[in-house]
């Protein structure tokens, strides 16, 4: 059963023609701008359907028109909060039953920031939501069991997995141009990095918590 889909474009850095190109033959339910992800919006023009954030990066003006168009919902916080804009941006969709999320502008900028939004793929993925993280030469999200990598469907050639919980248990890769059977991956090995797949590729493992990077060169 596939689950409604929602777009957030993010305050970060956003390349414009690669979000034109990523979003010319995808399709989202519902679409959140997060305070400068408003320049996104309307150089492409695209109408979202919520602005979030505190508008501390986002020109007035740009605002303003945004703010007249009444069919835009409109969440304004404080400078001084405890969610990052973009945690906000999550919190929204998944308050609105979304539970996937593809997000633009959250790599690339500041290292904080980028750190943080990944974090938030741990906290999400335990919710039930599956968030994943675009830029032109990445795709990140949290792997799963049984995740499978056919090869005309890869965001890039490469495909990595960054293991974050002390141990990975029970590691397969099969299909994988670097296969492996039932291995325990310790945290800060990069045996899982730069793998390929030449037809399609299944993932499995018994426990523990890996992020996955889909990647161009």
């Amino acid at each position: 059963m596939s689950h409604k889909k929602c777009l957030i474009v993010t305050g970060g850095k956003v390349d414009t023609c690669f979000a034109r190109e990523f979003m010319k033959n995808r399709a989202w339910d519902f679409i959140i701008a997060v305070d400068r992800g408003l320049r996104v919006m309307e150089e492409l023009s695209v109408t979202p359907n919520l602005v979030v954030g505190d508008f501390d990066t986002a020109e007035p003006g740009l605002v303003r028109r945004f703010r007249e168009n009444p069919e835009i919902q409109f969440e304004q916080f404080p400078p001084e909060k405890d969610e990052t804009d973009t945690e906000l941006a999550l919190i929204a969709a998944e308050k609105r039953g979304y539970r996937e999320v593809d997000v633009l502008g959250a790599l690339g900028g500041r290292l904080d920031h980028e750190f943080a939004n990944v974090q938030l793929l741990f906290l999400y993925a335990k919710r039930g939501v599956r968030v994943i993280l675009y830029d032109p030469q990445n795709k990140i999200y949290i792997a799963k069991s049984g995740d499978r990598f056919p090869a005309k469907e890869l965001y890039g050639k490469y495909v990595s997995f960054i293991p974050v919980s002390d141990v990975i248990r029970g590691l397969t890769l099969r299909g994988f141009k670097y296969p492996l059977e039932n291995r325990d991956i310790a945290t800060g090995r990069s045996l899982l990095i730069s793998n390929e797949v030449p037809e399609e590729g299944l993932l499995t493992f018994e426990s523990g918590s890996m992020i996955c990077v889909e990647s161009h060169d």
